[in-house]
């Protein structure tokens, strides 16, 4: 039972790769964009979860559904992971939304301003 966090970490990023492969969101648009974008947002939130831990502010949780592994003091393993899947999913979500919206307009029948003013239907 030790890995079942990280395994639905795992399978949660699959979906999210799955996701961005099928509306061609984040990865599968601009991949050097996207990996500077993970990498930097990864690195940012476990910068922010060590200076937490450094202040005594964020402790490391015990649970039978983690592996035990630590990355760093009070840091476990399945972090990263999820810091990963956190970045993702927020990428695919803002990539994916305008695409929902625009798609919502088209069906109700609505125009942007500019292409009423040029006359498009």
């Amino acid at each position: 039972m030790g890995v079942l966090y990280l395994l639905g970490l795992l399978i949660a990023l699959t979906g999210m790769v799955v996701l961005d492969r099928r509306f061609r969101l984040f990865f599968w648009r601009d991949r050097v964009r996207a990996a500077v974008i993970l990498i930097v947002g990864v690195a940012f939130f476990l910068a922010w979860d060590l200076a937490g831990i450094r202040l005594g502010i964020f402790f490391r949780g015990e649970t039978s559904f983690m592996t035990g592994f630590q990355v760093a003091r009070e840091l476990p393993l399945e972090e990263p992971f999820f810091l990963a899947l956190l970045c993702y999913l927020t990428m695919n979500l803002a990539a994916g939304v305008p695409l929902l919206v625009d798609a919502a307009a088209g069906r109700a029948g609505l125009r942007a301003p500019a292409d009423r003013a040029e006359g498009r239907p």
